[in-house]
């Protein structure tokens, strides 16, 4: 079937011209060997521009939450569990923040950042720091541990934000990024991934500069971020494309996308971004971070697992898949923000069905109502079909339920019973086994 990356329509958005008619467009498979080999040191696909890298920011970004503060105790099992995981990259926290962030960092980078596992496989250990010595001292100090420690510098480049928050022009801005990347490549960093806050917001001819100084002072990465959460996904891809094709360097480097959720379409712009060419995804679990939060780590993986070989162009993730619901567990339990039952993938009404429509199917053929399988996320269901029994639903998962517990009934008094079930559906949400057993019993529910 023919590629929805290969032929993603943008509209009329797209200029591929560059802005001196001299860098030529550049085509889908951009990454340059040393981008490859940045990307995934451990698993040996070093020359695979289908790789698609998961960069978990659960524990930094996900943590900035309201509410969502986390023990060092928990912290750390969480990155034990990313790990199980898959992730490529953990970004652990802000080392500068405070003695209790800089402990943290340093003690994954010793520990999770050591620990290679038969398949050659361990996460990149990365620590965010402001674009100023002293942060970047401090994550090197921390980070230095690691087999392969990152970190991860930012500096905000839309004007809003350079005016009323930084008070910077946009020279001084480039220059500080250009020497703070130098800085940190000479302390030590092989891996120095740059982020443009607010890029979507930001002016594209001084997004393409910028992203050519620090490329040029050993940048390694480039992660362009919708920090507001403002783009729809076409604007979002086209940002892409246009600074694909109009930067100098840019295919010597990973491009990364970090997308929140502010209109409810970081998902959809992260997957916009992978079409157009991005390698490397933010993303966090159960989507929590700022505001509404960040892309959702197993949206994006489960996206990638169930239609990448069809419509993303064959990209692909090494997350072991099996552990999503676990881990969102623990990051919901750990963080104390509570996901919404029909969350995707990971909310408990996820594979749960109470139309009686939906129940006859699943009963059927559980393909008729469920694209995903419960099983792939290691989720594990109280029934086998994920019947929840209530007021919408019918006959056939009555009498399946009935089953279960060890009844059997003619159809006359199944359709007895089917209709004091109902009734008393009406007036109660959660039917239990008990109450089931008392209805057969026709006694006082």
């Amino acid at each position: 079937m023919t590629s929805l990356c290969a032929n993603y329509s943008f509209g009329n958005y797209i200029s591929l011209h560059s802005k001196n008619n001299s860098v030529p467009p550049i085509k889908r498979n951009f990454h340059s060997s040393y981008g490859i080999r940045c990307s995934n040191i451990q698993r040996g696909k070093l020359s695979d521009p289908n790789y698609v890298t998961i960069f978990d920011t659960t524990l930094r970004d996900g943590e900035q939450a309201p509410g969502a503060s986390m023990t060092a105790k928990q912290k750390m099992e969480i990155a034990c569990q990313l790990a199980k995981l898959g992730v490529d990259v953990i970004e652990v926290g802000f080392p500068a923040a405070s003695q209790a962030e800089f402990d943290l960092v340093k003690l994954v980078a010793q520990k999770i950042g050591n620990n290679i596992d038969e398949e050659g496989y361990v996460p990149m250990i990365c620590g965010l720091a402001r674009s100023t010595k002293e942060d970047i001292d401090r994550a090197w100090e921390g980070l230095k541990y690691a087999k392969t420690p990152m970190i991860h510098m930012f500096i905000a480049t839309s004007d809003i934000h350079m005016k009323y928050k930084l008070n910077m022009s946009r020279e001084e801005v480039v220059e500080r990024g250009r020497s703070m990347v130098a800085y940190a490549t000479n302390l030590g960093f092989e891996h120095v991934r740059f982020s443009l806050e607010d890029a979507t917001r930001s002016d594209k001819e001084f997004v393409y500069h910028i992203i050519e100084e620090v490329i040029k002072a050993g940048a390694t990465c480039i992660c362009v971020a919708d920090t507001v959460g403002c783009n729809l996904p076409n604007e979002f891809a086209q940002l892409i494309v246009d600074i694909k094709a109009n930067t100098l360097g840019i295919q010597n480097v990973i491009l990364a996308v970090h997308c929140h959720n502010d209109l409810g379409l970081a998902t959809a712009n992260t997957l916009a971004g992978i079409c157009a060419g991005v390698r490397q995804v933010d993303v966090t679990i159960n989507g929590i971070g700022e505001r509404a939060g960040n892309a959702s780590l197993e949206e994006i993986v489960m996206t990638i697992k169930y239609r990448g070989e069809e419509l993303l162009g064959g990209v692909y993730t090494d997350i072991n898949t099996k552990h999503i619901f676990t881990t969102s567990n623990m990051v919901e339990e750990y963080s104390g923000l509570k996901l919404q039952p029909n969350k995707a993938i990971v909310g408990a009404n996820a594979f749960s069905h109470e139309s009686g429509i939906h129940q006859d199917g699943m009963l059927k053929n559980r393909g008729t109502y469920e694209f995903i399988s419960a099983e792939d996320v290691g989720f594990i269901r109280a029934t086998e079909h994920g019947i929840k029994l209530g007021k919408l639903s019918g006959r056939h998962a009555l009498k399946n339920k009935m089953l279960e517990l060890g009844y059997i009934f003619e159809e006359k008094q199944l359709g007895d019973l089917f209709w004091r079930f109902k009734s008393l559906a009406e007036g109660k949400k959660n039917i239990t086994d008990d109450d089931l057993r008392a209805l057969i019993l026709d006694e006082t529910i």
